[in-house]
């Protein structure tokens, strides 16, 4: 489910998921309003909490806060999605509002806009939009253990991430992914811009290096998970 609306936009996507998605920056500023979790029903029986790198199946309903204009829905669809939680496949409102989720609960998330989709147009979604999901987990599962993506990067192991090192790694992943395989050009435009855009989320502090603490994709050794 490629088009799902939930997948993440951001650039740094492709990090999290060696793959070429699209869409804009998102703004993660500490004075931003606060993700919403309501739980609307709760199993009597826990066996399990979601946590991360864990296979969540759920099914899921999306509309807009301020029309309630619904944007999506995998009930209509009758197909439900099954992501890795936590590794950066889908937007941050999902990846904070689903952790400890129980089999057969079901919450509604009120998604502020910077852990959403921020100011871009996203389908049916316009720019600042603020989103409610109504969630129902269907199944949890092991998931497989996420590369240390950082530790990729960073090939002279300084623990920050140059812009020359994450502009090689995405012409690596890109010239992977491409039908033909060929070698990315340096001076790929498209490549230099979400070199820009990925260190305008990334470079909290604007040193123009992204450190361990900064990065936000895959980053820990599998015994470290």
């Amino acid at each position: 489910m490629c088009n799902s609306h939930i997948f993440k936009t951001s650039l740094l996507a492709l990090i999290c998921l060696l793959a070429l998605n699209s869409g804009s920056i998102v703004n993660c500023s500490d004075e931003e309003p606060e993700l919403e979790v309501h739980n609307t029903f709760k199993p009597e029986q826990c066996d399990r909490k979601a946590k991360v790198t864990d296979l969540l199946t759920l099914h899921y309903r999306g509309y807009l806060k301020d029309s309630e204009k619904q944007f999506d829905s995998s009930y209509d669809r009758n197909e439900p999605f099954t992501f890795q939680l936590g590794i950066g496949h889908v937007i941050l409102g999902w990846e904070k509002g689903l952790l400890d989720v129980c089999v057969g609960e079901k919450r509604k998330l009120v998604i502020p806009p910077h852990l959403g989709y921020g100011d871009a147009k996203h389908d049916q979604i316009p720019p600042k939009s603020t989103l409610v999901f109504d969630i129902e987990v269907l199944k949890i599962e092991d998931g497989p253990k996420p590369a240390n993506v950082f530790k990729e990067i960073d090939v002279d192991g300084d623990q920050r991430l140059s812009r020359k090192e994450v502009a090689d790694f995405l012409k690596k992943q890109l010239s992977q992914t491409s039908q033909h395989g060929d070698p990315a050009s340096a001076d790929d435009p498209d490549q230099m811009q979400m070199v820009d855009e990925i260190f305008m989320h990334e470079d909290k502090d604007k040193d123009d290096f992204i450190s361990h603490d900064e990065f936000s994709g895959p980053k820990y050794d599998h015994e470290e998970l």
